[in-house]
């Protein structure tokens, strides 16, 4: 049985994602861990795709745009609060902040995050910019 675990969104990022965007580390479980992730106006990640997880996003501040392609498949969506996507395992990613406001949202990885060698560089739709 797992003990039970409490904490605090961290005021400062706890690491940088592969990505390039600012992450305050959450709580993690045998099954999924949870991180709150954000980028400041203007600001572009790296395209990138996870090797074994897949993740669900919930957008909890400001405006953006992600882009995911899985196969013949691709799209742009609009982030904004109260949306939520998923990143299904092998899907190519990017996102990108509003020129005007930061991009905040928490993601929830399954399995838990392993480490920085998960994600791998791959071509985008934007110039990154991180």
């Amino acid at each position: 049985m797992s003990e039970f675990a409490t904490i605090h969104l961290p005021k400062e990022p706890t690491v940088l994602a592969p990505d390039g965007s600012a992450v305050r580390v959450l709580l993690a479980l045998g099954r999924g861990s949870m991180a709150h992730f954000s980028l400041k106006p203007g600001e572009v990640s790296h395209a990138v795709t996870h090797r074994t997880v897949e993740e669900i996003w919930y957008v909890t501040e400001g405006k953006g745009e992600l882009w995911r392609k899985a196969g013949v498949r691709e799209e742009i969506v609009l982030l904004e609060p109260g949306v939520s996507v998923s990143v299904p395992l092998g899907t190519h990613f990017q996102f990108r902040a509003d020129k005007s406001q930061s991009l905040g949202f928490i993601g929830i990885t399954m399995p838990p995050w392993p480490g920085p060698d998960e994600a791998m560089p791959v071509g985008g739709p934007w110039r990154s910019g991180v």
